[in-house]
């Protein structure tokens, strides 16, 4: 089993929504709780933290350099320099207990991310598109807990996470229209794994979900649902995980302080740091939001 390793020491409450840079070589994360984005320059350790108004789940980069969010009031472009937020659209403004959780960007360049409960985990969160014309479109609704997703290398499929169902989605993925069709379990992940929360795939086609609660990122083959490698991560709630690096052979993990006991922060210190493992296999670039 791999051991994962401390990149920078960091309390965040739940830090989520790691993101590489390729151009800048940085890699931008979240604390939703904390209500900041992240900066991190692995060549200079620095970690610079822009704080926002509200929660933010998820954190991507534009073809412009701009950084664009799923945050609680919806989505937003936001300037690093400024501080600005310039607001696009909020789907949800009549859902003031919902917040945007994790989102990722499509091969196409469409931002998608989901919602979920702030306080539970009813089914009222959806799975959101934010396209060219910067139209949001509904995709799922009825979701619990809307989290990880990643298209295979074919750009023929697209895998999601809903976590209490502990279901691996698959859906057929329709590059040019980004519609999906066809939902189905890929795989269950096992409760001994954790609940499957961020995810990542690797330039081999093979899944990386961040086990929430069982401190440890593992790697999946979507097609057979073996597992292929597991990663221990000195935290509790692992939150995902995102390739970077300069050939993007370097795994970097996000955590969690949130729901842990006074004891278990005491067990696990760096619970809410940044990680990271070269596990032997690439990534792949971060598809920038293009509009």
């Amino acid at each position: 089993m791999m051991k994962a390793e401390l990149v920078y020491e960091f309390k965040a409450l739940l830090g989520e929504g790691p993101c590489w840079d390729e151009r800048k070589q940085v890699l931008f994360w979240t604390d939703i709780s904390g209500k900041a984005i992240h900066r991190f320059n692995p060549k200079t350790r620095q970690n610079d933290t822009f704080e926002i108004d509200q929660m933010v789940g998820a954190v991507v980069v534009a073809e412009d350099g701009r950084l664009v969010l799923a945050a609680e009031h919806g989505f937003y472009f936001y300037d690093t320099e400024t501080g600005q937020m310039t607001p696009i659209h909020d789907p949800e403004a009549d859902r003031p207990d919902n917040r945007f959780n994790d989102g990722k960007v499509d091969p196409a360049g469409r931002f998608w991310a989901g919602t979920m409960q702030k306080n539970n985990n009813d089914p009222e969160g959806s799975l959101y598109c934010l396209d060219h014309a910067l139209e949001i479109e509904t995709k799922l609704s009825g979701l619990r807990t809307s989290n990880g997703m990643a298209w295979d290398l074919e750009k023929q499929q697209m895998y999601f996470i809903d976590t209490p169902t502990r279901n691996i989605y698959v859906f057929d993925y329709n590059l040019e229209s980004g519609t999906i069709t066809n939902q189905r379990v890929a795989f269950q992940f096992p409760a001994d794994y954790g609940f499957p929360d961020g995810m990542t795939i690797d330039a081999e086609g093979m899944l990386w979900i961040a086990g929430w609660g069982a401190g440890k990122v593992s790697s999946w083959n979507p097609d057979t649902g073996e597992v292929l490698s597991t990663v221990e991560v000195p935290a509790q709630n692992i939150t995902s995980c995102a390739f970077g690096g300069d050939d993007f052979d370097t795994l970097y993990i996000t955590t969690a302080r949130e729901g842990m006991t006074a004891e278990g922060l005491a067990y696990l210190p760096l619970s809410g740091s940044l990680f990271s493992i070269q596990p032997n296999v690439s990534g792949l670039p971060a598809n920038r939001f293009k509009n």
